[in-house]
């Protein structure tokens, strides 16, 4: 799994059981990998690349992909029937018909010899769905304990019953929007959140950030990058990083509350990079009645990574694995591409 917002790739070696009508699992081994520059510049760079280099950039991301699962399985015992690969998202626009994530599965499958389920998001588009949410399924099944889980990556996103049915989507930017000023200071993320305590929140700023038609939508929703450059960016006026960063926090936090609230939500397990991030945590808990549960470490990386191992468990074993209560698509569906070994 590979996120928005860039840290790196996250491997996940996990097991899957079925359990009266549920599943248990099991997180073996996992590790995240650390994008180098090279492979930051390069994946934050690829929309603008020509199609050439745009190819050439999927089949040399797949072979990346590939060394690092492989050096990951050399000590184990044990061989996976599967990889199930997310890859790296690149465009994201389903109103056009397209979601696109890079990381050959050819290659994936070719250089470690074992099966890759990939592309998991376009039979979804295809089907008029977003293409996204795609977790809320793994949440369900996994993580049904609690009544919501919300995953503050790149983008915070939600999911839990409503009326027996799953649903999800995309509330705001988050780390995707931290991370973006915190890098402006040399830092790669605002660790636990201390550089937006120490600013003062501009409130014009918030009002701006506040004002997305974006968070008014209902139904099945979904936001990428494309979103964030076009909609947020330009509200970032002003160069007191701190003060921008506190704003950030404060936006966040009012905009995952506010939804927690309107949905009536008691208990949510969160998780995500921004699981971390104690200042940011704190001002959701300030604005909610919502009990917020943290849970351990492995989990807070790795839910993603466990949860698409999940979807390519279901695809093997042609399972649904994406919920169209959840993307608005004509139909539920079992998606994601296939390269046998």
């Amino acid at each position: 799994m590979s996120g928005t917002s860039l840290d790196g790739l996250d491997l996940a070696l996990c097991e899957f059981k079925p359990a009266k009508g549920k599943y248990s699992y099991r997180i073996i081994k996992a590790k995240t990998v650390l994008y180098p520059y090279k492979w930051k510049h390069l994946l934050s760079e690829a929309k603008h690349a020509n199609a050439k280099n745009y190819v050439r950039l999927h089949a040399e991301y797949g072979a990346f992909i590939a060394k690092e699962a492989n050096k990951f399985l050399k000590p184990l015992k044990r061989r996976p029937y599967a990889i199930a690969s997310h890859g790296h998202t690149v465009f994201h626009q389903p109103l056009l018909g397209f979601s696109t994530q890079i990381g050959c599965g050819a290659t994936i499958a070719a250089h470690t010899g074992i099966t890759t389920v990939c592309d998991f998001r376009s039979l979804d588009v295809a089907n008029k769905g977003q293409g996204a949410p795609l977790v809320p399924i793994g949440d369900k099944f996994l993580f049904g304990d609690f009544q919501a889980c919300l995953n503050i990556g790149g983008i915070a996103n939600i999911s839990f019953d409503k009326n027996g049915k799953r649903i999800a989507y995309d509330i705001c930017e988050a780390n995707m929007l931290l991370n973006h000023l915190s890098e402006k200071l040399g830092r790669a993320f605002d660790k636990d959140g201390e550089l937006a305590r120490g600013g003062k929140v501009n409130k014009k700023t918030l009002a701006a950030l506040n004002d997305r038609d974006y968070y008014s939508n209902t139904g099945a929703k979904s936001i990428g990058r494309e979103w964030f450059e076009r909609e947020i960016m330009p509200q970032l006026k002003g160069k007191n990083i701190q003060s921008l960063l506190a704003t950030a926090v404060e936006h966040i936090a009012h905009v995952i509350a506010s939804d927690l609230d309107k949905h009536k939500i008691k208990n949510v397990l969160v998780t995500g990079g921004g699981a971390f991030n104690a200042y940011l945590v704190e001002k959701i808990r300030s604005k909610t009645k919502c009990r917020i549960t943290i849970p351990d470490a492995e989990t807070i990386n790795f839910k993603e990574a466990l949860i698409f191992a999940f979807l390519g468990y279901l695809r093997l074993n042609t399972k649904t694995n994406t919920l169209s209560s959840v993307t608005g698509a004509r139909r539920d569906s079992c998606g994601g591409a296939v390269y046998q070994m």
